[in-house]
């Protein structure tokens, strides 16, 4: 049901985006470019083959903004949001799929959570917008900042990393408020709802002298977060900042801006301040294991997750510290969790390796770049070092399959593992050992 209805929403796309109303001037985008603007659009990639800004006109960018919206919260999020604004009632399988659309465990309380999901959506995008507006109003006509100001509130807020600027955020390099708006965006949506919700109890039950104590998910999400964020904008800023090509012409200010909204972007954002493709190539590589974690559970990111890396982290080091289990926090995670994560990265791993072969089978490009391109494809990030718009018919349906795995693909295996059963065996094999590593 998830796959089929994130290929619907795809396919409806193509079809508006091939509209001749959707171009600014000429003929009619073609199938395969419409294709892959909608693919992008609906998996929050922001990949992009054809200039957004030049080549579709308003209504073509109005379609590929409710695509966003549409991806960004969830098949399942939006036809039970319209079925609760029509005021019918939401039946056992509508929740079980909604479960899963969402990502989380339980059955309990999960229409509610799905208001909590939609009103902080639309605070956040509103509020982002508002700000956005203000922002560039020094810049743009009154009229044209509010469409601007809207416009990259739902991308920022969705990692969707689509912009009408045919330079991404370059040309806001040093800008302060749009650095801040934007970045706060960026986080707040590859948090995950539930860790916000559960923040917002947090923040008042302190507010009232109360103890809330937060969930292990909650901690691990903020903590993994927090990590890349400081060792991403470390790493880059001293690898970039004699780079005259990206900070090394720089204020101090820009410096840090720059290097902070380079690390935060790529947990599947997609926008950039400074050129991907003149970073250096420590930079760029450092850069593919950002993108290949992406965001967090149940929220508008892609990624394996960085709760899938804290588990990850846990299990090794349980490995090597020689403990039976995987220890975070001071509590232990269940074996399925671990075995989950394990297969995930492996999984992601390989399709991420496949589909690098495939590119590099049809485009002849340098490793590095062709294995950035489909990492962004995979991350539904949209970075790229400038491959895209050049790739061949073939390399595009390989970028679109990409994106459309990395959206859908892990969320569904992951729900799908989740809900199996554990049956007990018939038959039990005899144990044998053998030499590894």
């Amino acid at each position: 049901m998830l796959v089929l209805g994130f290929a619907t929403v795809i396919f409806f796309g193509t079809a508006l985006l091939r509209l001749p109303a959707a171009v600014v001037e000429g003929p009619p985008l073609s199938l395969v470019d419409a294709l892959f603007t909608a693919t992008s659009a609906v998996c929050v990639t922001g990949l992009v083959v054809v200039d957004t800004a030049t080549t579709f006109s308003t209504f073509g960018e109005l379609v590929i903004m409710v695509l966003i919206q549409i991806g960004g919260l969830g098949i399942m999020s939006m036809s039970t949001f319209i079925a609760l604004l029509l005021g019918r009632r939401i039946s056992f399988r509508e929740r079980l799929l909604l479960r899963e659309s969402l990502g989380i465990t339980g059955l309990a309380g999960i229409v509610r959570l799905l208001r909590y999901v939609l009103l902080v959506t639309f605070i956040a995008e509103s509020l982002g917008a508002l700000l956005l507006f203000l922002l560039f109003l020094d810049r743009y006509p009154p009229g044209q900042a509010l469409y601007l100001g809207v416009f990259h509130s739902i991308s920022a807020f969705n990692n969707a990393g689509f912009d009408l600027f045919s330079t991404s955020l370059t040309g806001f390099t040093e800008h302060l408020g749009v650095n801040l708006v934007v970045m706060t965006l960026i986080i707040v949506g590859g948090l995950g709802f539930p860790v916000i919700v559960e923040l917002f109890h947090w923040l008042r039950a302190r507010r009232n002298g109360k103890r809330f104590p937060l969930s292990l998910h909650t901690k691990l999400t903020l903590t993994v977060t927090g990590v890349l964020i400081l060792l991403g904008s470390l790493l880059i800023f001293l690898v970039e900042a004699d780079n005259p090509a990206t900070l090394g012409q720089l204020s101090p200010r820009g410096k840090l801006l720059g290097a902070l909204f380079t690390a935060i972007t790529p947990r599947t954002a997609g926008f950039s301040t400074l050129p991907t493709e003149n970073l250096r190539s420590l930079t760029l590589f450092s850069l593919l294991f950002f993108m290949w974690v992406g965001g967090s559970p149940s929220s508008t990111a892609g990624g394996i997750k960085t709760t899938t890396l804290g588990t990850l982290v846990a299990a090794l080091w349980g490995i090597i510290s020689g403990k039976e289990e995987a220890q975070v926090f001071r509590r232990r995670l269940t074996r399925d969790i671990v075995d989950r994560s394990w297969t995930l990265a492996m999984i992601s791993v390989l399709i991420i390796m496949v589909g690098t072969g495939l590119l590099l089978f049809t485009e002849g490009q340098q490793l590095l770049e062709t294995l950035f391109e489909v990492t962004s494809a995979f991350g539904t990030v949209g970075l790229s070092t400038g491959l895209t718009p050049a790739l061949t018919t073939a390399g595009r349906v390989v970028i679109i399959i990409t994106m459309f795995i990395g959206r859908v693909g892990p969320l569904t295996f992951a729900a799908a593992v989740a809900q199996r059963q554990r049956h007990k065996l018939r038959v039990r094999h005899p144990e044998e050992r053998i030499m590894v590593g």
